[in-house]
Protein backbone atom coordinates (compact mmCIF):
# COMPACT_ATOMS: atom_id res chain seq x y z
CA UNK A 1 0.00 0.00 0.00
CA UNK A 2 1.46 2.95 -1.08
CA UNK A 3 1.65 6.31 1.39
CA UNK A 4 -1.08 8.08 0.16
CA UNK A 5 -3.07 4.66 0.29
CA UNK A 6 -2.70 4.51 4.13
CA UNK A 7 -3.46 8.16 4.53
CA UNK A 8 -6.25 7.66 3.25
CA UNK A 9 -7.07 4.67 5.03
CA UNK A 10 -7.13 7.61 8.14
CA UNK A 11 -9.74 10.00 6.90
CA UNK A 12 -12.79 10.03 8.76
CA UNK A 13 -16.06 8.05 8.32
CA UNK A 14 -18.66 10.63 7.29
CA UNK A 15 -22.32 10.43 7.49
CA UNK A 16 -24.01 11.77 4.47
CA UNK A 17 -27.21 13.37 6.83
CA UNK A 18 -29.04 15.69 4.34
CA UNK A 19 -32.19 18.07 5.04
CA UNK A 20 -34.04 20.56 2.81
CA UNK A 21 -31.88 23.79 2.02
CA UNK A 22 -35.12 25.86 0.96
CA UNK A 23 -38.47 26.45 2.46
CA UNK A 24 -41.73 27.59 0.79
CA UNK A 25 -43.87 30.33 3.05
CA UNK A 26 -46.19 33.28 1.95
CA UNK A 27 -45.60 36.62 2.27
CA UNK A 28 -47.76 39.74 2.42
CA UNK A 29 -46.48 41.92 -0.13
CA UNK A 30 -47.11 46.02 -0.16
CA UNK A 31 -50.05 45.41 -2.38
CA UNK A 32 -51.71 43.59 0.27
CA UNK A 33 -51.23 40.38 -1.89
CA UNK A 34 -50.06 36.91 -0.20
CA UNK A 35 -46.99 35.70 -2.52
CA UNK A 36 -45.37 32.08 -2.65
CA UNK A 37 -41.61 32.73 -1.59
CA UNK A 38 -38.82 30.37 -1.03
CA UNK A 39 -36.44 31.63 2.16
CA UNK A 40 -33.24 29.66 3.28
CA UNK A 41 -33.55 26.78 5.83
CA UNK A 42 -31.92 27.55 9.57
CA UNK A 43 -31.46 24.66 11.72
CA UNK A 44 -29.05 24.44 15.14
CA UNK A 45 -26.55 21.39 14.73
CA UNK A 46 -24.85 20.86 18.00
CA UNK A 47 -21.40 19.49 18.10
CA UNK A 48 -20.48 16.62 20.47
CA UNK A 49 -16.84 15.56 20.82
CA UNK A 50 -16.16 12.00 22.57
CA UNK A 51 -20.00 12.61 24.27
CA UNK A 52 -18.92 16.19 25.42
CA UNK A 53 -20.88 19.25 24.18
CA UNK A 54 -18.61 21.73 22.44
CA UNK A 55 -20.31 24.53 20.36
CA UNK A 56 -24.15 24.25 18.94
CA UNK A 57 -24.05 25.99 14.81
CA UNK A 58 -26.63 27.68 13.56
CA UNK A 59 -26.38 26.19 9.92
CA UNK A 60 -28.18 26.00 6.44
CA UNK A 61 -27.10 22.51 6.82
CA UNK A 62 -25.82 21.99 2.91
CA UNK A 63 -22.90 19.62 3.87
CA UNK A 64 -22.69 19.37 7.90
CA UNK A 65 -20.24 17.08 8.51
CA UNK A 66 -17.28 19.27 6.47
CA UNK A 67 -18.70 22.32 8.26
CA UNK A 68 -17.71 20.22 11.65
CA UNK A 69 -14.61 18.77 10.53
CA UNK A 70 -13.49 22.39 9.66
CA UNK A 71 -14.90 23.73 12.55
CA UNK A 72 -12.41 22.07 14.32
CA UNK A 73 -8.81 22.45 12.16
CA UNK A 74 -9.62 26.47 11.96
CA UNK A 75 -10.28 26.57 15.54
CA UNK A 76 -7.12 24.43 16.00
CA UNK A 77 -8.69 21.78 18.02
CA UNK A 78 -7.46 18.53 16.17
CA UNK A 79 -4.20 18.72 14.05
CA UNK A 80 -5.13 16.38 10.87
CA UNK A 81 -7.99 14.42 9.64
CA UNK A 82 -6.48 11.62 10.99
CA UNK A 83 -7.09 12.45 14.60
CA UNK A 84 -11.10 11.79 13.80
CA UNK A 85 -12.67 8.37 13.17
CA UNK A 86 -15.90 9.61 12.16
CA UNK A 87 -18.72 12.32 12.38
CA UNK A 88 -22.22 11.51 12.36
CA UNK A 89 -24.94 14.19 12.12
CA UNK A 90 -28.86 13.06 12.36
CA UNK A 91 -30.96 15.80 11.78
CA UNK A 92 -34.14 14.53 13.80
CA UNK A 93 -31.96 15.89 16.81
CA UNK A 94 -30.23 18.30 15.49
CA UNK A 95 -26.42 16.77 16.60
CA UNK A 96 -23.53 16.29 15.61
CA UNK A 97 -21.26 13.41 16.98
CA UNK A 98 -17.49 13.06 16.98
CA UNK A 99 -15.57 10.16 17.56
CA UNK A 100 -11.78 10.77 17.79
CA UNK A 101 -9.38 7.92 17.64
CA UNK A 102 -7.30 8.74 21.26
CA UNK A 103 -9.50 11.81 22.41
CA UNK A 104 -8.30 15.25 22.06
CA UNK A 105 -6.27 15.91 25.21
CA UNK A 106 -6.75 20.05 26.69
CA UNK A 107 -10.04 19.85 25.15
CA UNK A 108 -11.72 21.72 28.39
CA UNK A 109 -8.56 23.79 29.05
CA UNK A 110 -8.24 24.75 25.47
CA UNK A 111 -11.93 25.82 24.67
CA UNK A 112 -12.26 27.37 28.21
CA UNK A 113 -11.47 30.87 26.84
CA UNK A 114 -13.72 31.89 23.58
CA UNK A 115 -13.56 35.13 22.19
CA UNK A 116 -16.87 35.72 20.44
CA UNK A 117 -16.08 37.48 16.60
CA UNK A 118 -18.04 39.52 14.64
CA UNK A 119 -18.73 36.06 12.32
CA UNK A 120 -22.80 36.20 11.75
CA UNK A 121 -24.75 33.98 14.01
CA UNK A 122 -21.67 35.34 16.49
CA UNK A 123 -18.73 32.95 15.28
CA UNK A 124 -16.31 32.01 18.67
CA UNK A 125 -12.75 31.78 18.32
CA UNK A 126 -11.05 29.82 21.05
CA UNK A 127 -8.16 29.72 23.00
CA UNK A 128 -5.20 32.12 21.81
CA UNK A 129 -5.67 31.39 18.12
CA UNK A 130 -5.44 35.57 17.35
CA UNK A 131 -1.76 35.73 19.32
CA UNK A 132 -0.34 32.26 17.37
CA UNK A 133 -1.42 33.57 14.05
CA UNK A 134 1.76 35.09 13.24
CA UNK A 135 2.85 31.86 13.02
CA UNK A 136 0.51 30.65 10.49
CA UNK A 137 3.52 30.56 7.33
CA UNK A 138 2.07 32.03 3.88
CA UNK A 139 4.21 31.31 0.44
CA UNK A 140 5.62 34.13 -1.00
CA UNK A 141 4.29 36.04 -3.54
CA UNK A 142 6.67 35.40 -5.80
CA UNK A 143 5.13 31.76 -6.12
CA UNK A 144 1.90 33.35 -7.70
CA UNK A 145 0.02 36.80 -8.27
CA UNK A 146 -3.47 37.58 -9.42
CA UNK A 147 -3.73 39.10 -11.91
CA UNK A 148 -6.64 41.94 -12.91
CA UNK A 149 -7.88 39.89 -15.36
CA UNK A 150 -7.67 36.67 -13.55
CA UNK A 151 -9.98 38.45 -11.25
CA UNK A 152 -12.09 39.55 -13.24
CA UNK A 153 -12.86 35.67 -14.32
CA UNK A 154 -13.09 34.77 -10.98
CA UNK A 155 -16.32 37.08 -10.32
CA UNK A 156 -17.80 36.33 -13.50
CA UNK A 157 -17.57 32.78 -12.37
CA UNK A 158 -19.01 33.07 -8.95
CA UNK A 159 -21.73 35.22 -10.36
CA UNK A 160 -22.89 32.43 -12.66
CA UNK A 161 -23.14 29.76 -9.89
CA UNK A 162 -26.42 27.97 -9.70
CA UNK A 163 -26.97 28.84 -6.13
CA UNK A 164 -29.02 28.82 -3.64
CA UNK A 165 -28.83 32.70 -2.88
CA UNK A 166 -30.25 33.27 -6.39
CA UNK A 167 -33.60 31.05 -5.17
CA UNK A 168 -33.89 31.94 -2.28
CA UNK A 169 -31.62 35.08 -0.82
CA UNK A 170 -30.46 35.34 2.95
CA UNK A 171 -27.21 32.95 2.80
CA UNK A 172 -23.37 33.43 2.37
CA UNK A 173 -21.33 32.53 -0.21
CA UNK A 174 -17.83 31.42 -0.17
CA UNK A 175 -15.64 29.47 -2.28
CA UNK A 176 -12.00 27.87 -3.48
CA UNK A 177 -9.96 28.50 -6.17
CA UNK A 178 -6.75 27.40 -7.82
CA UNK A 179 -6.00 29.20 -10.73
CA UNK A 180 -8.51 30.16 -12.74
CA UNK A 181 -10.27 26.86 -11.59
CA UNK A 182 -13.34 26.99 -8.98
CA UNK A 183 -12.78 23.88 -6.69
CA UNK A 184 -15.59 24.09 -4.58
CA UNK A 185 -18.28 26.32 -3.90
CA UNK A 186 -20.86 26.57 -0.38
CA UNK A 187 -23.16 28.72 1.17
CA UNK A 188 -24.17 28.66 4.58
CA UNK A 189 -26.01 31.05 6.83
CA UNK A 190 -22.83 32.25 8.27
CA UNK A 191 -19.55 33.38 6.19
CA UNK A 192 -18.11 31.61 8.98
CA UNK A 193 -19.47 28.14 8.24
CA UNK A 194 -18.85 28.74 4.64
CA UNK A 195 -15.40 28.66 5.30
CA UNK A 196 -15.10 26.31 7.82
CA UNK A 197 -16.94 23.68 5.30
CA UNK A 198 -14.02 24.87 2.70
CA UNK A 199 -11.73 23.99 5.07
CA UNK A 200 -13.25 20.49 5.94
CA UNK A 201 -13.86 19.84 2.35
CA UNK A 202 -9.63 20.54 1.65
CA UNK A 203 -8.54 17.95 4.48
CA UNK A 204 -11.11 15.54 2.87
CA UNK A 205 -9.65 15.87 -0.32
CA UNK A 206 -6.23 15.80 0.74
CA UNK A 207 -5.11 19.27 -0.54
CA UNK A 208 -2.25 21.54 0.73
CA UNK A 209 -1.64 24.46 -1.21
CA UNK A 210 1.14 23.51 -2.66
CA UNK A 211 -0.27 21.17 -4.76
CA UNK A 212 -2.73 23.88 -5.74
CA UNK A 213 -2.29 26.02 -8.97
CA UNK A 214 -0.85 29.41 -8.12
CA UNK A 215 -2.43 31.22 -7.18
CA UNK A 216 -4.60 30.05 -4.47
CA UNK A 217 -7.77 32.42 -3.53
CA UNK A 218 -10.48 32.23 -1.37
CA UNK A 219 -13.98 33.77 -2.49
CA UNK A 220 -16.95 34.91 0.06
CA UNK A 221 -19.99 37.30 -0.46
CA UNK A 222 -19.30 39.00 3.59
CA UNK A 223 -17.19 41.19 5.18
CA UNK A 224 -13.74 40.82 5.79
CA UNK A 225 -13.26 41.01 9.74
CA UNK A 226 -10.07 39.37 11.96
CA UNK A 227 -12.04 36.25 11.79
CA UNK A 228 -12.51 35.79 8.06
CA UNK A 229 -8.92 36.93 7.37
CA UNK A 230 -7.12 34.15 10.33
CA UNK A 231 -9.26 31.46 8.79
CA UNK A 232 -7.74 31.80 5.36
CA UNK A 233 -4.35 32.22 6.81
CA UNK A 234 -4.70 28.78 8.48
CA UNK A 235 -6.23 27.18 5.21
CA UNK A 236 -2.46 28.82 3.89
CA UNK A 237 -4.46 31.14 1.29
CA UNK A 238 -2.88 33.85 0.77
CA UNK A 239 -5.19 35.82 -1.66
CA UNK A 240 -8.86 36.81 0.05
CA UNK A 241 -11.43 38.53 -2.14
CA UNK A 242 -14.59 39.71 -1.08
CA UNK A 243 -17.58 41.80 -2.72
CA UNK A 244 -18.35 43.58 0.75
CA UNK A 245 -15.97 45.46 2.60
CA UNK A 246 -13.06 45.34 5.67
CA UNK A 247 -13.19 46.11 8.79
CA UNK A 248 -9.94 47.80 10.69
CA UNK A 249 -8.79 44.79 12.23
CA UNK A 250 -9.43 42.60 9.25
CA UNK A 251 -7.13 45.06 7.46
CA UNK A 252 -4.67 45.21 10.08
CA UNK A 253 -4.16 41.14 9.94
CA UNK A 254 -4.09 40.81 7.31
CA UNK A 255 -1.08 43.38 6.29
CA UNK A 256 0.58 41.80 9.32
CA UNK A 257 0.79 38.31 7.90
CA UNK A 258 1.43 39.77 4.08
CA UNK A 259 -1.88 38.38 2.83
CA UNK A 260 -3.61 39.79 0.11
CA UNK A 261 -7.32 41.55 0.66
CA UNK A 262 -9.65 42.50 -2.06
CA UNK A 263 -13.14 43.81 -1.05
CA UNK A 264 -15.62 45.76 -2.56
CA UNK A 265 -14.89 43.23 -5.34
CA UNK A 266 -18.20 43.34 -8.22
CA UNK A 267 -18.60 43.61 -12.03
CA UNK A 268 -14.98 45.71 -12.70
CA UNK A 269 -14.86 47.64 -9.24
CA UNK A 270 -12.50 46.23 -6.06
CA UNK A 271 -10.10 47.85 -4.11
CA UNK A 272 -7.04 46.13 -2.48
CA UNK A 273 -6.31 46.74 0.77
CA UNK A 274 -3.35 44.97 1.91
CA UNK A 275 -0.63 42.72 0.43
CA UNK A 276 0.05 45.09 -3.08
CA UNK A 277 2.73 42.25 -4.31
CA UNK A 278 0.45 39.62 -4.47
CA UNK A 279 -1.57 41.72 -6.86
CA UNK A 280 -1.23 41.51 -10.73
CA UNK A 281 -2.69 45.33 -11.60
CA UNK A 282 -3.88 45.46 -15.66
CA UNK A 283 -5.60 49.00 -15.19
CA UNK A 284 -6.18 48.63 -19.14
CA UNK A 285 -8.70 45.54 -18.43
CA UNK A 286 -11.19 47.49 -17.05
Amino acid sequence: MSSKEALRVLLPSLSQARAPLIHAIEVLDEHGLLRSLSIPAERSLTVYVDKRELVTLMTLGEQPELLVLGYLRNQRLVDGPDAIESITVDWEVGAAAVRTRTGLPGLAERTARRTVTTGCGQGTVFGDLLQDIDATPLPPAASGRLSQRALYDMLAVVRNVDSIYKQAGSVHGCALFAGDAMLCHVEDVGRHNAIDTIAGWLWMQQLERAQLAAPVAFYTTGRLTSEMVMKAALMGVPIVVSRNGVTQMGQALAARLGLCLIGRAKGRHFLVYSGFDRFLAEPESA
